[in-house]
């Protein structure tokens, strides 16, 4: 008798635990009033998931590489360095999907915003660090993993800024080379040597350069341009639509090597335009 009270407090509780609507964010409306919205938008996290799938995606690969070399089979190792190097570029196509997705359809969200920081530390941060470390860093010993963590300390600080810096900073420009841009020279690295081959323990130091470089580079004030002026919904003459094409043709002629010199010619991009700043500072005093 004295139970059967406590059953519907039973239910509220199971029903509590369930992480069903437990989301609840404050907003504004139209008019400037302060509204609740409950729960998450689904489409624009559908392609946060992914990324964030392919950046897990990508360290299992490492790791299955690691096994590999362990193993003594170099071929399956390599092919194991290729898939996790292909990952995080699927992964920069998706993380640059959902934010527009989200913009295109009015959906974005504070937890949005997280939940994209968390995807990219994983798919950016982390899987890079490790790819790297698997494919040529490892046989350098404690200077190995110490250039693997500068690199994955700079991608968390680089996202830490940003998220600090959003609806504040000039949106043409990102201070510090973005985490997708320093993960695509890295990937890139990885994936065109290792396409022929060639072993990281061949070319250590120099990887240790690049990965130390792009991760000095995110904690920098170096401005890269980030495109986001560029208008994708509005008309654009036909000779666009024929330069993209020609952009496709070349990129897949020979996706490894083109992706890694599109990236490092961007990551170099920034110091080079503040060289030429600093330059035309000079000489106008």
């Amino acid at each position: 008798m004295s139970e059967r009270p406590e059953e519907p407090n039973q239910a509220s509780d199971a029903e509590s635990l369930l992480p069903i609507d437990e989301h609840i964010e404050e907003g504004h409306d139209a008019e400037g009033r302060k509204v609740r919205h409950r729960g998450i938008y689904l489409l624009p996290n559908l392609f946060t998931t992914a990324n964030l799938f392919a950046g897990f995606y990508s360290i299992i690969n490492s790791m299955s590489a690691q096994a590999a070399l362990s193993a003594g089979d170099s071929a399956n190792a390599s092919k194991y360095f290729a898939f996790a190097a292909i990952a995080i570029f699927v992964a920069m196509v998706l993380d640059g999907l959902d934010g527009r997705v989200a913009r295109m359809t009015n959906t974005q969200s504070a937890f949005g915003a997280e939940y994209d920081s968390l995807s990219d530390m994983v798919a950016f941060g982390v899987a890079p660090a490790l790819l790297a470390f698997g494919w040529a860093l490892g046989d350098m010993g404690k200077v190995g993993w110490m250039v693997a963590f500068i690199y994955v300390a700079g991608a968390a600080l680089r996202l830490a800024r940003f998220n600090t810096q959003v609806g504040t900073a000039d949106k043409r420009y990102f201070i510090g080379l973005a985490s997708p841009a320093a993960a695509g020279v890295v990937a890139g690295i990885v994936w065109a040597f290792s396409d022929y081959g060639i072993q990281g323990s061949k070319m250590s130091f120099l990887v240790a350069l690049m990965v130390a470089a792009a991760g000095m580079l995110m904690v920098s004030n170096i401005k890269y341009n980030s495109f986001k002026e560029l208008d994708l919904k509005g008309r654009v003459p036909f000779v666009a639509i024929l330069a993209v094409v020609l952009v496709f043709a070349v990129v897949f002629s020979d996706p490894p090597r083109i992706l890694l010199l599109v990236f490092l010619a961007y990551a170099a991009s920034g110091p080079v335009q503040y060289l030429l700043r600093l330059r035309r500072h000079k000489n106008a005093e």
